[in-house]
C-alpha cells in the first residue's frame, strides 16, 4: 500500500505501512507502546521548559542534535506510555535524516497511520503537538 500523502522518507513510510497493515486498533496501539519502549534512557537534565512539548497533558520532553555526518539525532522521553509511543515512532522514523529532509515532512503522514481514528482528539493533537515541536526543533539548528 502506498502512502497517499506528499513524499516522506522510507524510515516513516515503512513506520506508516507497518501500522497500516495492522487492522486491530488494539495492534495499533501496541505496537506505539512498543516504539516507545525501545527509547533509551533521556536524563533528567533533559528534562528542562525548553525541552518540553508544548500543548500535550502528558510531560513530554524532546531534544536535538547533529551527529558528525550532520544528520538528526533525537531523544526523549514522556511520563505517559502513548506519548512516549508517539516519540518513539518519530525518533524511530526521523533520525538520521538530514535537515532539509526532517523540513519537507508533511504532518499527514499521521492520520495515514491509522492511530488518530481511535484516540481522543486530545491525544491525536498531541501526537501533532511533538512532531512540530520536532520540526521546529530542527529549524533552530
Amino acid at each position: 500500500m502506498q502512502s497517499t500523502s506528499a513524499k516522506i522518507p522510507d524510515s516513516l513510510d515503512r513506520i506508516v505501512k507497518r501500522l497500516q497493515r495492522l487492522s486491530d486498533p488494539k495492534q495499533r496501539y501496541e505496537q506505539l507502546i512498543l516504539y516507545g519502549q525501545k527509547l533509551p534512557n533521556f536524563p533528567d537534565s533533559g528534562k528542562v521548559p525548553e525541552n518540553k512539548v508544548q500543548g500535550c497533558v502528558s510531560q513530554v520532553y524532546v531534544t536535538v542534535s547533529l551527529d558528525d555526518r550532520a544528520k538528526v539525532q533525537f531523544s526523549g522521553d514522556s511520563d505517559a506510555l502513548i506519548s512516549k509511543g508517539f516519540l518513539g515512532l518519530l525518533i524511530a522514523g526521523m533520525n538520521g535524516m538530514t535537515l532539509e529532509e526532517v523540513q519537507a515532512i508533511s504532518p499527514d503522514f499521521i492520520t495515514e497511520t491509522g492511530l488518530t481514528v481511535s484516540l481522543t482528539p486530545s491525544r491525536a493533537n498531541g501526537f501533532y503537538n511533538v512532531f512540530r515541536t520536532m520540526k521546529e526543533k530542527v529549524a533552530s539548528l
